[in-house]
């Protein structure tokens, strides 16, 4: 078994996720980290997972659901991700810009694995 760590940083998408009045009726910036551990045999891309399927993936389930909390949707993705052959481990990190802003701190994340 040959394992490597697939790294992905910065996917921004907007989504509809939040538990507070209003954080629905608006889109809102998200940004998620990828930490993708897959079992690669042999010099192929069929024995990997191509990046742009991460990247895609990934903004696709930010954009087309809507969910109450970070955690939820950071499941989502890393769910959505697993599925695929040669993963065997996923790890995702969701950063939610405008509550750090509000907060006045400077990051909000939400980690999510799978293995």
């Amino acid at each position: 078994m040959n394992t490597y760590l697939i790294s992905v940083d910065g996917i921004a998408a907007q989504g509809r996720h939040g538990v507070n009045p209003g954080e629905k009726l608006e889109y809102q910036d998200f940004v998620a980290d990828l930490e993708v551990t897959v079992d690669v045999d042999e010099d192929a891309i069929e024995s990997t997972i191509d990046y742009g399927v991460l990247v895609g993936v990934t903004r696709e389930v930010i954009e087309r659901t809507s969910f109450d909390l970070v955690e939820t949707l950071a499941h989502a993705i890393a769910r959505a991700i697993f599925e695929y052959q040669n993963v065997i481990h996923v790890l995702v990190t969701v950063r939610k810009p405008g509550a750090a802003q509000a907060l006045g701190v400077e990051d909000v994340y939400v980690q999510a694995e799978l293995a």
